[in-house]
């Protein structure tokens, strides 16, 4: 996205309206099926889809591949600190809570770098599994049917607009996506 405020404005109507549509229709599908379809990464996922669609964290493969890291780290720090059968209770945090968020974003955040499929919004799914707000294998499937529905319009909806919006992979980066390499010491 350039900085020119006709753009900046095309840009921000485009991801509105989208983000809304998108969240519209998951919704729909939430209330038809009694699913819980809608919750909070799929706000940042939405955001990265619509209005940064070029970026790598933004492509379906690390979408997809990204939240798939944060439930299964989510449930491995319910898993390693027995909070399985533990009700979520955000008011009175807990040591072994702590520790299962702790360790599940720990190896979200490893794993997205190891695996090169940086998507932010994961950081956000594992704290909603490892907190207990979603839990079960059910929730945790239907979870990822939320994320898969998300990315499947967004791709539909990038795709329709003209947007060169990936198939799976990230788009090779331009000379103006590229950060420089930090300073190496060793260099």
């Amino acid at each position: 996205m350039t900085g020119r405020p006709g753009t900046r404005r095309r840009t921000a109507l485009y991801s509105s309206a989208n983000a809304f549509l998108t969240t519209a229709v998951i919704g729909a599908v939430a209330l038809g099926t009694g699913q819980p379809l809608l919750f909070p990464s799929l706000g940042p996922t939405a955001f990265l889809l619509f209005a940064q669609p070029h970026l790598a964290p933004a492509s379906p493969r690390n979408t997809v591949l990204g939240h798939l890291i944060g439930v299964l780290a989510g449930a491995t720090g319910l898993a390693v600190f027995d909070l399985w059968r533990t009700a979520p209770d955000l008011t009175h945090v807990t040591w072994a809570r702590t520790g299962a968020a702790a360790l599940a974003l720990a190896l979200t955040c490893g794993a997205m770098t190891a695996l090169a499929v940086p998507h932010p919004p994961a950081g956000a799914t594992t704290l909603i599994v490892s907190l207990g707000l979603l839990r079960t294998p059910a929730h945790l499937a239907i979870l990822m049917v939320g994320v898969i529905g998300l990315t499947t319009l967004g791709y539909l909806v990038n795709r329709l607009a003209g947007v060169p919006y990936p198939i799976w992979r990230p788009v090779a980066a331009t000379p103006d996506d590229r950060r420089p390499e930090p300073h190496r010491a060793d260099a």
